[in-house]
């Protein structure tokens, strides 16, 4: 199993910068940061300055949207990096969230997301698209790779997943959810005559590390329930277009956001969102990793069970630096299955 980490543009970006830095040192393979113009800064940017400071670290947003940005300059950005360090991007995307409705916009269709799909991805790997009446190619990318993976919720936005997309990202860790989203997606993928087990899957969802104490074990759900709020955004949409009676979408989903009554985009994706009082503790304790290195473990073999390839740590609380030493020193080691050096006879 790979790990990502997934942070926030907060102003300082050299701060984002050293984070990711010292979780490619910890093992980190990938470094993704929200895309929300106007709630944080501007993303592409703090990934050059990234890409500059570490070796192999693969960069990306988680997620961006068709929406807010033009597809073109998206396949663009994409090219730009890879032709400067190597092919290290990945192109995380999604119908759109808190980049468009704080412009009071909404998600673009997932008609729109397909078509952007195949827009962004083919100017970036050098071939030649329709778009809005021409035929457009990146005449100086030589040589760009971009794998595009898709975030998705409910059963039409996973069967896109598996018929256009190279990776997709769950952002909970609800095993029992995980299941069913990444079997919807292989199944679609196999109908579209796609090999299933050529889609990365990913799961992104906080992670805190705690002592043994319930005092410790409560911060950290304290601290991760922001994280319910911001799914309870996607899920609200789901239960509008396929309703609440389990067909659709698992209850096991839909039905804690019964209590959901508004949303404050200012304190999206912050510990301190107090718009996600809604939001109950079993709920934190599914969607997240919370206690000792030795819980998470535990929680990652099962999700990895499950055919996860990668789990990327949303790091919005108040112990990134004990969480990325943790997961540097104790949970990925413990993850990785390692041969002998010698052979005794």
């Amino acid at each position: 199993m790979d790990f990502g980490v997934v942070l926030q543009n907060d102003p300082p970006a050299w701060r984002v910068v050293d984070l990711a830095v010292r979780a490619e040192t910890y093992g980190f393979s990938h470094a993704w940061t929200f895309d929300s113009h106007l709630l944080w800064q501007e993303p592409y940017v703090v990934y050059s300055q990234i890409l500059s400071a570490t070796h192999r670290m693969t960069v990306g947003p988680m997620v961006t949207n068709p929406a807010t940005r033009d597809w073109t300059v998206i396949a663009s950005l994409h090219a730009t990096l890879n032709d400067m360090f190597g092919n290290r991007t990945v192109c995380g995307i999604g119908r759109g969230d808190s980049a468009v409705r704080v412009i009071n916009g909404a998600p673009v269709t997932l008609k729109t997301l397909r078509e952007s799909i195949g827009v962004i991805k083919g100017l970036a790997n050098g071939e030649q698209v329709d778009y809005k009446g021409s035929k457009l190619r990146l005449a100086w990318s030589k040589g760009s790779e971009l794998p595009v993976w898709v975030a998705a919720y409910g059963p039409k936005a996973l069967q896109l997943t598996g018929e256009v997309g190279d990776g997709f990202i769950m952002q909970l860790a609800d095993p029992t959810i995980v299941e069913w989203s990444v079997k919807a997606v292989r199944e679609a993928a196999e109908k579209a005559g796609r090999d299933p087990e050529s889609i990365t899957i990913c799961v992104a969802a906080p992670a805190y590390i705690t002592d043994h104490g319930p005092d410790a074990y409560q911060h950290g759900i304290d601290q991760c329930r922001w994280f319910g709020g911001m799914v309870g955004n996607h899920v609200a949409d789901l239960v509008g277009r396929y309703g609440a009676d389990g067909a659709s979408v698992p209850k096991a989903l839909s039905d804690y956001i019964a209590g959901r009554e508004s949303y404050d985009y200012n304190s999206h994706g912050k510990s301190g969102n107090t718009h996600t009082d809604f939001v109950p503790d079993e709920i934190v304790e599914r969607f997240c990793l919370i206690g000792t290195a030795e819980q998470h473990i535990e929680k990652l073999e099962e999700l990895r069970a499950l055919g996860v390839d990668q789990f990327a740590v949303y790091l919005q609380h108040d112990a990134k630096d004990r969480t990325l030493s943790t997961y540097g020193e104790r949970v990925i080691p413990g993850m990785t299955v390692r041969g002998s050096a010698r052979e005794n006879a």
